[in-house]
C-alpha cells in the first residue's frame, strides 16, 4: 500500500518520547474523547471518523484500551496509517520500546509486512536493542541482516556513526554492534565488518568468537586472516574449537603445508587436548592437494593423541582414496569405521560407489549399493545419480533410464545433473528426439535447464545434421533469458561445415563477428581449420589477421592450423616460419606442430628436414605421439631402413606408447613392397597380440602383397580365410584378386570373384569390369 508515504524525517535518537505520564496511568485514567471515538467506532465499524488531532497520541492510547490486535488490524487505523509521517513512526515504536517493548515488535512488524513500510536505520537499530535485550538473537540477526540487504556494502560508517552517537547508553548495545559485525561478515561485506570491529576497539565493545570466527572464514583464502587470528588472541576471548580448524583450513587453501602442520603442533603444546576438528581440516586439505599419504599419518596421529576419529573423518579419507583409485584401501577404512564403532552414513556408501563409478567399475558400486541396504540405509537422490552418471558414460542408457524409474516410484525427481547426463547419453547415441523429451519432461516438473543442457542438445542436433533445429533450440534458450558461450555456436558452426555448406557457415560466421558474440578464439579455431584443410590459406591467413586486429590471443590450436594448411599447399618454408613465431605470442608448439611439419617433409622426401624436427622436439620436452612415431617409421620405410623401423615400433612400446593400425600398416606395406612377405605376415600377427584390430586397410596390403610379390594360390587362401572369420573386406581387396586372376587368363575366378562381390551389395563399375576383361582375353 505504501512504500514511502512520506518524505523520510531524519530523527536523531534519543528522541524525548510522546508520554503524556507513565503509560500505566493511562489505563486508569479516564480516557480521552478521541480513545473512545477509537473504541466505539472500530465496534461499530463507523466509517465517518475524521482524523485526531494527534495520531501519534491517539495510537498510543488505544493500543493500551483496545489492544495491539484489535486497534492495530481494526478500519480507524488503517484510515490514519497513510497520513503517518517517519518521524511519527519513529517515535511511536521508540515510545513503545520503552513502555511495552512487545507491542513495538507488533508495531513494526505489522507497518513492514502488511503495509510494506521500509522502516528508518533508527526504528530498525531500536527493534534490535528489543531483540537483544530479550536474547532473541535469531530475530536480531534477521532484522540487521534485512537492513543491510537495503543498505549495501560500504554502509558501515554511517551505521556505525548512528549506533554510536544514538544509542550508546542503552541496554544491549555491545550485543547489537557484535551481531551488526557479524551480519556485514554473513552477508561476506568484509570490509564493512572489519570497519564495525575496528569501531567496536575504539569503543572497548567485545566481540564475540561466532563473530570473529565467521570474518576468519571468509578472510581464510587472504593474508588478512593473520590480522584476524591476532586480533582474537589479543581480545582475550575464550576461542571455540572451530577457530583453529578455519584458521588451518586458511593455511591449506593457500599452499601453507608447512605452516598449517606447524600451528597444530604449536597448539597441541598449548592446549590440554587437540581438537578432532582440526585434525579434520588438515585431513581434508591434504587429501584435497592429492596427498593421501599425509592425510593418513594425520588420521593415525588422532589415536596417539586419544581421540577417536568421527564419521567426517572416514568420510575425508576415503574420499580422498577413492579419488586416488586405491579402492581396496578405501574399503578397508570403512571396515576399520564399523570397528571402531563409527556407523558409516549415505555419504561413505555414496563416496565410495562414486570411487567405484569413476573407475568404471559399476559392479562395485552395485556391492557397495547392496551393503548400504543391508545396513538399513536408503539411497537418496545422490546414489541414484551417481549411479545414472555411471551408467551413461559407460554408454549403458537402458539401465540409467531404468534407474530413473526406481527413482520416480520412491517418490525422487532427478536433479538437473541426472538430467544432464542422460541427455548427454541420448545425444551421443543419436537419439536426438528422446533427449528432447527429456527436456519437456524437466520444464514440466519446475526444474529450469542451463546452459550445459541447451548446448548438449543444440550438439546433438547439429551433429545429425539438423542444423535449423538446433539454431531455433538456440533462440529458444536466449528467450528464456541464458547467455550463450561459445559452445553452442561452435556446434551451429560446426554442423554447417560438416554439411559442405563453407559458404553457410561462414555467413553465420560473420553475423556473429558482428553482433560482437565471439569474445575468445574457439569460433575462429573452427572457420581457419576448415579453410586450411580445404587448402585455402589465403582465408585462413585473413581470419588471423582479424584475430589480431580484435585483439584477441590466438591459441596453439591457431597457430597448428595455419602450419597445416602452409604444410597442405606445399608451403613448407612458411610454415617453418610460424614455427619460428610461435614463441611471439607466449605460446609453445606441441606435439601436433612438430608432427605437422614432420610429415609435409616426409611427404616431400626431405627426410633430413623430419630428423632435425624430431631432434628439436626432444630438446624442447615435447613429447612425441604415437602419431609422430608413426610419420617417423614412414620416413625411415621411404629411405628403405626397415630394421630401424621395426626397432622404433619396439621403442614405442618401451615408452608406454601404443601403435595404432595406420602406424602397423605403413610397417606391412614396406615389407610387402621388399617382397618380405614372412615378416609383414608377422607383423600383422603381432597386431593381435596387442588387440591392435587390423583396418581393411591391412588386409587389402597384405593381399595386394601376396598377389603381386607371391603365390596367387596363396592370395585366395588368405582372402577365403578372411571370409570365414567374417572379418569385413572393401571393394579394394575384391578388386585386386579380381585383376590378379584376370592379368594370369582365369576367367572363371575371375567371374566368381564379380559374383560375390555383387552378393556383397558392392557396386560394380565399368571401370573394374572392362580393363579385367581385357586382361582376361590377353591371358588367354
Amino acid at each position: 500500500m505504501l512504500n514511502r508515504i512520506h518524505q523520510c524525517v531524519p530523527l536523531r535518537f534519543p528522541v524525548k518520547p510522546l508520554i503524556l505520564s507513565p503509560l500505566s496511568s493511562l489505563i486508569f485514567t479516564k480516557p480521552s474523547v478521541s480513545a473512545a471515538k477509537i473504541a466505539e467506532d472500530d465496534l461499530t465499524t463507523d466509517t465517518s471518523l475524521s482524523k485526531p488531532r494527534d495520531a501519534v497520541s491517539e495510537i498510543l492510547t488505544g493500543l493500551q484500551i483496545l489492544g495491539p490486535s484489535k486497534l492495530l488490524r481494526g478500519h480507524w487505523f488503517r484510515t490514519v496509517v497513510p497520513s503517518l509521517s517517519l518521524a511519527q513512526i519513529d517515535q511511536i515504536i521508540h515510545s513503545l520500546r520503552l513502555e511495552n517493548a512487545d507491542y513495538a515488535l507488533l508495531f513494526f512488524d505489522l507497518l513492514k509486512n502488511e503495509y510494506g513500510f521500509r522502516h528508518s536505520r533508527a526504528s530498525t537499530f531500536v527493534i534490535a536493542h528489543v531483540f537483544a535485550g530479550k536474547r532473541r538473537l535469531k530475530d536480531l540477526r534477521s532484522v540487521l541482516q534485512q537492513m543491510l540487504q537495503d543498505e549495501g556494502s560500504g554502509s558501515a560508517p554511517s551505521l556505525c556513526e548512528l549506533l554510536w552517537n544514538s544509542f550508546k547508553d542503552w541496554d544491549s548495545n555491545g550485543v547489537v554492534w557484535d551481531m551488526l559485525a557479524f551480519a556485514y561478515s554473513r552477508f561476506e561485506m568484509v570490509h564493512d565488518a572489519l570497519f564495525v570491529l575496528a569501531k567496536m576497539k575504539d569503543l572497548n565493545v567485545r566481540a564475540s568468537i561466532l563473530t570473529y570466527n565467521s570474518l576468519l572464514y571468509n578472510l581464510r583464502h587472504t593474508d588478512i586472516m593473520w590480522d584476524v587470528y591476532n586480533a582474537i588472541k589479543a581480545s582475550g576471548i575464550p576461542q571455540s574449537e572451530y577457530t583453529n580448524s578455519i584458521f588451518i583450513d586458511g593455511l591449506c587453501k593457500q599452499s601453507l603445508i608447512q605452516e598449517a602442520v606447524a600451528f597444530l603442533r604449536e597448539t597441541e603444546g598449548k592446549e590440554s587436548r587437540p581438537c578432532v576438528v582440526s585434525f579434520n581440516t588438515l585431513i581434508s586439505g591434504f587429501c584435497k592437494m592429492g596427498f593421501v599419504d599425509v592425510a593418513k599419518s594425520f588420521f593415525c596421529m588422532m589415536f596417539k593423541h586419544g581421540l577417536l576419529p568421527d564419521a567426517y573423518s572416514y568420510n575425508t579419507l576415503i574420499h580422498g582414496l577413492c579419488v586416488a583409485g586405491s579402492m581396496e584401501e578405501a574399503l578397508d577404512f570403512m571396515n576399520d569405521m564399523e570397528e571402531h564403532g563409527v556407523e558409516p552414513d549415505v555419504v561413505t556408501f555414496n563416496i565410495l560407489a562414486k570411487g567405484f563409478r569413476l573407475l568404471g567399475l559399476m559392479s562395485g558400486a552395485w556391492k557397495i549399493i547392496h551393503k548400504m541396504l543391508h545396513n538399513g540405509l536408503n539411497p537418496d537422490i545422490l546414489t541414484y545419480t551417481i549411479l545414472i552418471c555411471g551408467y551413461c558414460l559407460t554408454g549403458n542408457v537402458e539401465e540409467g533410464f531404468k534407474l530413473r524409474e526406481e527413482m520416480l516410484s520412491r517418490g525422487f525427481h532427478l536433479n538437473i545433473t541426472s538430467y544432464s547426463v542422460l541427455l548427454s547419453s541420448l545425444c551421443k547415441s543419436g537419439r536426438v528426439n528422446e533427449a528432447l523429451s527429456l527436456l519437456c519432461e524437466m520444464e514440466t516438473i519446475g526444474l529450469k535447464p542451463d546452459l550445459v543442457t541447451y548446448s548438449t542438445l543444440i550438439h546433438g542436433l547439429c551433429k545429425q545434421g539438423e542444423v535449423q533445429r538446433g539454431i531455433e533450440l538456440y533462440k529458444q534458450m536466449c528467450s528464456k533469458g541464458i547467455h550463450p558461450n561459445s559452445f553452442p555456436h561452435s556446434a551451429i558452426l560446426l554442423g554447417l561445415l560438416e554439411k559442405g555448406t563453407t559458404l553457410e557457415a561462414r555467413m553465420y560466421f560473420d553475423t556473429l563477428a558482428k553482433s560482437g558474440l565471439m569474445e575468445d578464439i574457439v569460433l575462429y579455431n573452427i572457420m581457419i581449420d576448415r579453410y586450411a584443410k580445404l587448402g585455402k590459406i589465403g582465408e585462413a591467413v585473413q581470419l588471423y589477421k582479424q584475430i589480431i586486429e580484435k585483439g584477441i590471443a590466438p591459441s596453439i590450436v591457431t597457430v597448428n592450423s595455419l602450419i597445416y594448411g602452409f604444410c597442405k599447399t606445399r608451403k613448407l618454408a612458411e610454415a617453418g616460419r610460424w614455427l619460428d613465431a610461435i614463441g611471439a605470442y607466449g605460446l609453445e608448439p606441441s606435439s601436433v606442430t612438430y608432427t605437422t611439419l614432420m610429415n609435409a617433409f616426409c611427404e616431400e622426401g626431405n627426410i633430413h628436414a623430419m630428423f632435425e624436427l624430431l631432434q628439436e622436439m626432444e630438446s624442447r620436452a615435447v613429447e612425441p605421439t604415437h602419431v609422430t612415431y608413426t610419420v617417423v617409421i614412414k620416413g625411415l620405410c621411404k629411405q628403405w631402413k626397415l630394421l630401424k623401423a621395426v626397432q622404433l615400433l619396439e621403442d614405442m612400446y618401451a615408452k608406454g606408447l601404443y601403435p595404432d593400425e595406420m602406424t602397423y600398416n605403413t610397417i606391412i606395406q614396406c615389407f610387402c613392397k621388399a617382397q618380405n612377405l614372412k615378416k609383414a605376415f608377422q607383423l600383422h600377427n603381432e597386431m593381435l597380440l596387442h588387440n591392435i584390430q587390423p583396418s581393411p586397410v591391412t588386409y587389402n596390403v597384405l593381399i595386394n602383397g601376396v598377389c603381386v610379390y607371391g603365390d596367387l594360390k596363396d592370395a585366395d587362401r588368405l582372402f577365403s580365410s578372411l571370409l570365414d572369420q567374417d572379418i569385413r573386406l572393401t571393394k579394394v581387396a575384391y578388386t585386386t584378386l579380381i585383376k590378379a586372376h584376370s592379368a594370369k587368363g582365369d576367367v572363371d575366378k575371375a567371374v566368381f570373384l564379380f559374383g560375390q562381390m555383387v552378393e556383397k551389395g558392392f557396386e560394380i563399375s565399368i571401370e573394374i569390369i572392362v580393363p579385367s576383361l581385357i586382361d582376361c582375353a590377353k591371358g588367354v
